[in-house]
């Protein structure tokens, strides 16, 4: 049998809730994807979706559980560990896009490419445009529409070659045309790339597109302190 992509164990997390208690959002028993699957995350607001990203991304550690990228223990390593493991295989596209405003959308792809090492100009431009934005290079994020922003996301999450890229409601802030059309790009530029990705989505429509779901369940009748 082949090593999973990821694979989640006896996952728990939880936060200090207002009144003073531990206000459980995340306990998932277990979880496993392989290379190259797409699976949509779905759950309730407050069912922890938000929250699961973060872990597996290494931003969170979580209270207990195993979290295994490519046969590597997330949960034992240090922070420095993390972030490197997260620049070297994790892609991240988020819902607010948070590209640097100051930055055209090239110098926003290249600047991602930094942090492994490697950034180099001419693959940055091929991924622009290959995302359709090739007339747009120069442009800084003021200068774009809001989905030609998170082409520009998708790009930047794509330009180190990850194993796994983690979507966070990345149509929730576009229109129906133009969520459509981006998450038929993410879709196929993570196929390309024979990368993995793990979407959260509220929309039944994005969650009915993937043959495969994750769904999370909400932990307490009221809302968590997490989405």
């Amino acid at each position: 049998m082949p090593q999973p992509l990821l694979e989640i164990k006896n996952l728990k997390k939880s936060f200090r809730a207002p009144d003073g208690s531990d206000r459980r959002v995340v306990d998932l028993p277990k979880f496993s994807m392989k290379a190259g699957e797409q699976w949509a995350l779905e759950g309730h607001s407050g069912s922890g979706k938000t929250t699961l990203l973060h872990l597996v991304a290494g931003v969170l550690r979580p209270d207990s559980g195993s979290i295994t990228l490519q046969g590597e223990e997330l949960t034992e390593l240090k922070e420095s560990q993390r972030d490197h493991l997260r620049a070297e295989k994790i892609g991240y596209i988020f819902q607010t896009f948070n590209l640097l405003q100051g930055y055209s959308a090239l110098e926003n792809v290249m600047v991602a490419m930094s942090f492994t090492g490697h950034a180099e100009r001419g693959k940055a431009e091929a991924l622009l445009r290959r995302v359709g934005l090739e007339g747009r290079l120069h442009d800084r994020p003021g200068q774009l529409s809001t989905g030609q922003q998170q082409r520009v996301a998708v790009a930047r999450a794509l330009c180190k070659k990850p194993a796994l890229v983690l979507a966070d409601e990345p149509t929730g802030n576009l229109d129906e045309g133009n969520a459509d059309e981006v998450l038929a790009l993410i879709r196929d530029v993570c196929r390309e790339a024979g990368a993995g990705l793990l979407l959260v989505s509220h929309d039944h429509g994005v969650i009915r597109s993937f043959s495969r779901h994750l769904a999370l369940r909400s932990l307490h009748s009221r809302r968590g302190v997490a989405a």
